[in-house]
């Protein structure tokens, strides 16, 4: 018997469909909601999902001011970056870049949970984080989903 019953269908760029996604940020725990956007902008909840293809979503985040963090996480949780200069490493809790940026938050924990390489910058571009309800991606006409409906 030489022919296979099945075969394994792998998306390139060219096979995959790209949806926009609404997401709304209210009231969800920082962590949890990073790691479903993460997933959703990896293309992972898609049947046809390639490791090496950006078959994931853009997704829109929306009310990224009204983010959870729990215990004790708005005074201890630390960002770090360095300024480039010997001595130059400065750190904000969670609070400080709440306060300069809500959507920092999401962002930089979306960024965290994609992968540290050339895909993974490419994925990035497809986030899109906004403080409150108002986006600029209305044209796209995306689709709200409800995040609690997914694993």
């Amino acid at each position: 018997m030489n022919t296979l019953s099945y075969k394994t269908v792998s998306a390139n760029s060219a096979t995959v469909n790209k949806e926009w996604v609404l997401v709304d940020a209210d009231g969800q725990s920082l962590g949890r909601l990073a790691s479903k956007v993460a997933k959703l902008i990896r293309g992972k909840y898609k049947p046809n999902y390639t490791p090496h293809v950006d078959c994931g979503d853009n997704v829109v985040v929306i009310n990224a001011e009204k983010i959870n963090l729990t215990g004790k996480k708005w005074a201890d949780k630390t960002y770090i970056h360095h300024t480039g200069y010997p001595g130059g490493q400065r750190s904000l809790t969670a609070t400080e870049m709440f306060d300069k940026d809500p959507s920092r938050l999401i962002e930089k924990a979306v960024k965290g949970m994609l992968p540290k390489n050339k895909l993974g910058a490419a994925l990035y571009r497809n986030l899109y984080v906004y403080a409150g309800t108002e986006h600029k991606q209305a044209g796209q006409t995306p689709r709200a989903i409800n995040l609690n409906d997914y694993k």
